[in-house]
């Protein structure tokens, strides 16, 4: 069985692309915790829905990684509208770095196309282009009412709606049709290498079984 790396929020959307690609192989999900821009009830929802996937599907552990600081540097230093798309593209670079790390061979996101201001074609590409290893999207094709059925399914979706405090560095107008050279040139005010590399280090794992 293949390993892939999952990047999970408790949201409705990325516990049912876990769930979906578990099916077939071993996944690896990861929350990057947006403390202090978000609250800890963000890590205690997701942790919840693992655990009911873990009913499902082979999950054995969350692992959790620190993305405060990140969302800090990017915030002071660079063109919020971006924010969003920066946010994404440095998840997505130490996702790549622990699923290296791990063995596994692709990273999983409950992405879907527009939903949310990251999630265009246009951003999407943008996003993508931060990694080598490649990015599976599950729920591309479908619609809201179609992952919230499977949600309810496997039972995550009453977990995933639990309100949580939402991130507070989101921009009012996020930028929905990013250019990669200006995305480039603001990730340029910032030492993304050393701020891959602190996320990476800052990595602790919570076991989804009783028994682990």
């Amino acid at each position: 069985m293949g390993k892939v790396v999952a990047l999970v929020s408790g949201g409705i959307d990325s516990p049912v692309a876990a769930y979906l690609t578990g099916r077939f192989v071993e996944v690896l999900p990861i929350f990057f915790d947006n403390s202090p821009f978000a609250g800890k009830d963000a890590l205690e929802r997701v942790l919840a829905c693992c655990k009911i996937l873990s009913r499902k599907v082979r999950l054995r552990f969350l692992h959790v990684f620190s993305h405060g600081k990140n969302l800090l540097e990017f915030s002071n230093a660079c063109n919020r509208k971006f924010i969003c798309v920066l946010c994404k593209r440095m998840m997505l670079r130490v996702a790549e770095k622990f699923a290296l790390e791990v063995g596994a061979s692709s990273i999983i996101t409950g992405d879907s196309l527009g939903q949310v201001a990251s999630q265009t074609l246009q951003n999407l590409y943008v996003e993508d282009e931060a990694v080598k290893i490649p990015v599976l999207r599950p729920l591309l094709g479908f619609n809201k009412e179609e992952i919230v059925k499977i949600a309810r399914e496997i039972g995550t979706y009453e977990t995933s709606i639990m309100q949580v405090a939402s991130c507070t560095v989101n921009p009012k107008r996020p930028a929905v049709k990013a250019s990669l050279n200006k995305v480039l040139g603001e990730e340029g005010k910032v030492d993304i290498e050393k701020l891959t590399k602190e996320t990476l280090n800052s990595k602790h794992k919570i076991p989804l079984n009783s028994l682990e």
